[in-house]
């Protein structure tokens, strides 16, 4: 095998050579991507222009947050979906009643919730994707189940007002 490797030579000085692949590549274009860049697909680009991320050559290849921001988001947002839909399927059809509060009571407090709520998983996502985080994708699919379904008792809490 060793006598298949072809040497070339190199910038590391001069009569410096090192093995190359024994297999042609001449015919084989080179790609932009230079090492430890990733090219991204057409919905990595789509995802990033409606999330407003900038590409990494604009923000000069550095992500702009950290994984400590990022995990401190994520936790913050999925707490506040997760006390709307709290508020929504426990304590006001089942607290309300007994305390004899006012049935509009629930979809006055949960409508502002909501748009809290989507406000933080937006908030979320884009901080994923801005720390360029290997789990942006998953976490995406996360967020858009929550975000549906905050989405949901809200179009219900305009209803019931309406």
């Amino acid at each position: 095998m060793r006598a298949a490797l072809r040497e070339t030579e190199t910038n590391l000085g001069p009569g410096t050579k090192v093995p190359t692949c024994p297999v042609g590549t001449e015919g084989f274009s080179r790609g932009t991507a230079g090492i430890g860049e990733r090219r991204g697909s057409r919905a990595e680009s789509a995802v990033k222009r409606l999330l407003f991320v900038p590409d990494s050559s604009e923000k000069g290849g550095c992500p702009v947050a950290d994984d400590a921001t990022t995990y401190k988001i994520f936790h913050v947002s999925i707490a506040v979906s997760a006390l709307r839909c709290l508020l929504s399927y426990v304590v006001f059809p089942i607290l309300t009643p007994l305390l004899g509060a006012a049935t509009n009571a629930g979809p006055v407090i949960g409508l502002p919730i909501g748009v809290v709520a989507l406000c933080f998983d937006v908030m979320g996502i884009r901080r994923f994707w801005l720390s360029d985080h290997r789990w942006k994708w998953p976490m995406t699919g996360l967020y858009a189940a929550v975000m549906s379904l905050v989405s949901v008792l809200l179009v219900g809490d305009i209803v019931h007002l309406a």
